[in-house]
Order: structure tokens, then sequence, then C-alpha cells
């Protein structure tokens, strides 16, 4: 598929850019036989950027990770667990995460400070070190370079399914590739990333435009979704870019930085919407834009609200065209709203024009709201800025998966 001027690879995976490969097993931190550890490998030191959860107690392995990337601006190695979140652990928790990463240095030929280390799961948890770290020596031998599927399997939590993406495009006369994979499907709510994320990319850009672009995407994609409002301990995405494609390095005066810009934003939304379409008993995906407002800030802040509401989640499962629900969530926001000026649309059908009630076929409305895809439109008519968010509904099994999290 063809999108602007970078391709959707169906069958790519973080292992596509030239210079990855990856893998995951089975070391026993899940109950079940399902992968729990995985790694992302680069053949030489690849330039790094990551973003990290704003929750204050942040987990132990987020600090080695940002240790570790603030030594050089690179990593080659990104190690994963799932099934233990390794946070609010204190000291212990900090110990096992270097002792993670001096592991996996170990394990794969690299310098500590070249290993990035994350885990997902339950909080307040110690990790059984033993199961890990004999995992980790098992590692290596189980790395390929068509490893992407084994590393997408050892990364879910409670995601039904896995979530990855590949773009290619040419800048500079050279092929680049651009990959993600993420896990996410509770205790989301943006306030970085609200997940896991691993990109990875065979351009040749530094750290520092690296993550500056990555802050960017961030803010417009990741930062954009909302299943539960809960905003975790470990989110966290992380970029590593190889330079394999040889083009001339990147930065914003590049011709073709517009292009690799989009190709790059491209793979943060696709993200960012499998993660909120695959919310925790969800049965679609909710996606609310916000046009017309005073700023761009102000059109993030409603349209996140918006799909933030308990309420107007819970509308759409019902398939309830209940519009008050949705112009209550724009008052709330916090936001300048003209309260005589206000349209609102599901789908293509105008429900208030003028912050006035329009006739409407509720039948029709209901039809439409029973679909996978719902889409809410509101134009406060107030300015040029524009925002996307994305979320889900609030279903019964939402309350059922997250009553029995633990057991």
């Amino acid at each position: 598929m063809t999108v602007n001027d970078y391709v959707v690879l169906p069958e790519g995976s973080v292992t596509t850019p030239n210079g990855f490969r990856a893998g995951g097993l089975h070391c026993g931190l899940k109950k079940t036989q399902r992968h729990d550890l995985g790694v992302i490998v680069c053949e030489v030191p690849a330039q790094a950027a990551g973003v990290y959860t704003l929750n204050q107690f942040q987990a132990a392995p987020l600090k080695v990770t940002q240790e570790s990337i603030a030594a050089g601006g690179k990593l080659q190695v990104m190690l994963v667990n799932s099934g233990n979140a390794n946070a609010c652990t204190g000291k212990q928790g900090e110990d096992d995460a270097r002792a993670m990463r001096s592991a996996a240095a170990k394990a794969f030929g690299v310098t500590d400070h070249l290993v990035g280390v994350t885990s997902t799961g339950v909080i307040g948890e110690l990790l059984p070190m033993p199961k890990v770290l004999s995992g980790i020596e098992k590692l290596p031998a189980e790395t390929r370079a068509d490893g992407g599927d084994d590393f997408c399997q050892a990364i879910l939590t409670t995601d039904l399914v896995k979530k990855e993406i590949c773009v290619r495009l040419t800048v500079g006369g050279r092929t680049v590739h651009i990959a993600g994979a993420a896990k996410g499907s509770g205790m989301i709510h943006p306030n970085m990333a609200t997940m896991l994320g691993f990109m990875t990319t065979d351009a040749n850009i530094d750290s520092a435009m690296l993550q500056k672009l990555l802050n960017e995407v961030t803010d417009s994609t990741f930062n954009m979704i909302t299943v539960d409002g809960d905003t975790s301990t470990n989110d966290m995405v992380v970029v590593m870019a190889s330079g394999l494609s040889g083009n001339d390095s990147l930065t914003p005066e590049h011709p073709d930085w517009a292009a690799f810009a989009a190709a790059f934003t491209h793979v943060g939304e696709y993200l960012a919407k499998a993660i909120a379409r695959d919310g925790e008993g969800a049965t679609k995906l909710i996606e609310v834009t916000v046009a017309g407002a005073a700023s761009r800030d102000a059109a993030r802040a409603i349209a996140k609200t918006v799909i933030g509401s308990s309420l107007v989640k819970s509308a759409c499962f019902g398939a309830d065209a209940n519009w008050g629900r949705i112009i209550a969530a724009v008052g709330r926001a916090g936001q300048p709203v003209n309260t005589e000026t206000v349209d609102i649309r599901l789908g293509d059908i105008s429900v208030l024009e003028q912050s006035r009630p329009v006739k409407f076929d509720e039948d029709r409305a209901a039809e439409y709201l029973k679909g996978e895809l719902v889409q809410i439109h509101v134009d406060l008519n107030m300015g040029d800025a524009i925002a996307t968010g994305w979320g889900c509904d609030l279903t019964y099994d939402y309350v059922r998966i997250n009553a029995a999290y633990r057991t």
C-alpha cells in the first residue's frame, strides 16, 4: 500500500530495517507457555532516543534505559520482559534492572551502556531473577533476522493481538525502512506514551535529531490515545537507528526530511491506533477530531477529554447517540469554548449545529454506532487548530479483565 511518499510493507517487522534481528522465548514469568522475554539487537551501535512516562512512580527499568542512552546516545540491545513490571520495587528493583542489563550485555557481547531494559506486567512484585537471567542466557540462540513475530509475542500482556508495522521510502536515493512494534491494552492514558513501543530504522540520523522527531510524533500520536484514563509506571517508547541505509545524515534541512518525518509519524499513529483498538474488552475504535479550536493544545485537550469520557465510551458501546455526553466533555476540558458555536457529527450524521440540537434519524445513528469504527467530529468554530485522538468503548469485559488482573 502506498501512502504519500512511503510504502507500507504488509510482511514487515522490526527486523526489516538493515542491521536488526529480534527474538523471544518463555522464561517462566507468565503462568502460560507464552513468550515473556524478548530482545531487539542491532549489529552496530544504533543512534537512540526515548520518551518515558511522566508518572512519578517511574519503574526501575526506565531509569536504567535513560542512563544507557544518556551515556552516549546509542543502544545496541533492547531487552524487554512481560508478566512483571518491576515497578515500585525499591532498590532491589533497580539492582535487578541493572543485573538484567549486565546479563544482556554479556550475552550479546556489548558494553552495559549499549543495553536498554524495560518491563511490563504486575506492579509491586520483585522479578524472579534466576528465571530471568537464565532466559537472557538463552536469548542469543533465539534471536534471528526473522524474529520479529517472536518479539511481538514476548511483549504482550492482556493484548489480544500483536501490533507491528513497517514502511519503506527513499531518502537521498537510498532505500530506508522505519518499523515499529508495541504493546498496550489497559492502563492506557497518555502522559508521554501509554505503552511500550519499539521503533527501528536503518536511516542515518543522529540521536539529537531522532529525539526531536520522536518528541513531536509522540505528542500527535501516542499521547492522543486513551483506554481507561490510567497512566502506567512503565510507559516508554524507544527508537534505534542503525544508519546502515547509507543516506546522508537526516536533518530538517535535508530535502527528504519531510517525507521521512511523515513516514515516521505514520508508524507512530498506526501503533497508537492499534493500541486504542485493542483496549481491554473493546469492541470498537473511537476517533475524535476537534476542529476550529483556538490552539492546537486546546484541540488536543478537548479531543482527549471526549475520548476519555466513561459516559461517551459507554454510549458508543451501547450504540446510544447521546450527544449530550459529548458536549459535556467538551465543556469540562478546561479549554476556551464558545458555547454558542459548537457543531457535532457522528460520522456524517449532524446532531448539533451552533450548539443547538438537530433533528436526526435515531435508528440510523444507532446503526452507525454499532460499527467497528466510530468517528466523532467536533467543530468549535473559533479558530484554525485541529487535533485527532483515539480511544475505545467501555464494556462489561473491561471490568471483568481488571477485576481479576493478578489472578
